[in-house]
């Protein structure tokens, strides 16, 4: 299978999630994860069954890394990284913005990605080497930005003592940027940068499958994801944004 027929692959896995989460149930059967207000519901776990299930008709050998904690290691190469519901908080609130978003890496790193946004009506993606595109038209980050012109998006952890540290960074840089923007879903946040929609995006305690699909949509837009001291993303921290937005990022959040 070629790199375009997994990103096929990814497109159609992403859409039939999106019309399986647009059945909003009545009440919510809620799991805990890292702390009280850091939860699962149904959706998530019944989004990823589908999602994996469909993936593995076609490609069995492939390896899974998938947020609600399905895990297989691969046998052909390729492995898929996946959030089947990004925002989960704004999808149990009501709130758009949420999504599924699906990444397949290989030895090189990110092959293909696909965020599909039923609620905004949004859909995103991107080969390797070859762009992103939004609802199927090429899209590209602003460059270049200066920081007193930026327009930010950001996201907050669970950890409520992380939280703390997240908001005295903010409070540094407000006064140095245009505005902030809170999603709420770091998939799309990313796909924002991609498209020009924000300038830049950056988060502290995201995981993989938060920013696997997003990064890759970003960077063939255009844009540079790096965590701290210019090294790759990580858990630790996730910055997004055109080159010379991002060098001036770097600076301060380092």
């Amino acid at each position: 299978m070629s790199s375009s027929e997994i990103l096929a692959l990814a497109e159609s896995v992403a859409k039939k999630a999106g019309i399986f989460l647009e059945q909003r149930p009545d009440s919510f059967e809620l799991t805990e994860k890292s702390s009280a207000v850091d939860f699962a519901t149904q959706m998530d776990q019944g989004a990823e069954k589908l999602i994996v299930e469909e993936i593995l008709k076609f490609r069995p050998n492939d390896g899974i890394i998938a947020e609600e904690g399905s895990s297989r290691v691969s046998k052909s190469g390729i492995t898929w990284v996946i959030d089947p519901l990004d925002g989960t908080t704004n999808y149990f609130y009501g709130l758009p913005g949420w999504n599924t978003s699906i990444a397949a890496k290989d030895e090189n790193g990110y092959l293909v990605g696909a965020v599909c946004a039923p609620s905004i009506n949004s859909f995103w993606s991107a080969e390797r080497g070859k762009g992103a595109t939004f609802n199927g038209k090429k899209i590209k980050c602003n460059e270049p930005v200066k920081l007193e012109k930026a327009l930010i998006a950001t996201g907050f952890t669970y950890d409520l003592q992380l939280r703390q540290s997240q908001g005295d960074l903010m409070s540094k840089l407000i006064s140095k940027i245009r505005d902030v923007r809170r999603t709420g879903a770091a998939a799309v946040d990313l796909c924002y940068v991609a498209m020009g929609a924000v300038d830049a995006y950056f988060e502290a305690t995201l995981e993989e499958w938060d920013f696997a699909a997003g990064g890759l949509i970003a960077t063939e837009a255009g844009a540079k994801i790096s965590g701290r001291h210019g090294k790759k993303p990580d858990s630790e921290m996730v910055i997004c944004a055109g080159p010379t937005l991002h060098s001036e990022l770097v600076k301060i959040i380092d």
